[in-house]
């Protein structure tokens, strides 16, 4: 199984979803946000597949700190953009898995989707 884990390693929900994945001998390639950015073009493809509610994080304080400009009249493409420019505005962890994504961290989910 190939998966692909996007975040930032210093995050709390990060670090309980990759110990989660390694106490399950479950192989991931982890792609840090800080270091490698955030490609606009799977940001478009992510707010298609989970919706752009569930991959855009709005409660944190990067988002909130935005001008309010940069907040206003986000669609898909803007939302995109916004994201790739301050990586710490995507929900994270980000899971590509062969049978689709999973975003944020929920035993329930992941147990149902790497079972």
């Amino acid at each position: 199984m190939s998966i692909e884990f996007y975040g930032i390693p210093n995050c709390d929900t990060v670090k309980k979803a990759r110990t989660w994945l390694d106490a399950k001998g479950i192989a991931f390639t982890f792609h840090d946000y800080k270091k490698e950015g955030a490609d606009p073009e799977k940001l478009a493809a992510w707010i298609d597949a989970a919706g752009l509610d569930k991959v855009l994080n709005r409660a944190g304080t990067t988002f909130r700190k935005l001008p309010d400009a940069d907040k206003a009249n986000l669609d898909p493409a803007k939302a995109a953009a916004l994201m790739a420019a301050n990586p710490s505005t995507i929900k994270r962890p980000i899971v590509i898995h062969p049978d689709g994504i999973l975003v944020g961290f929920k035993e329930p989910e992941w147990a149902a989707a790497f079972g």
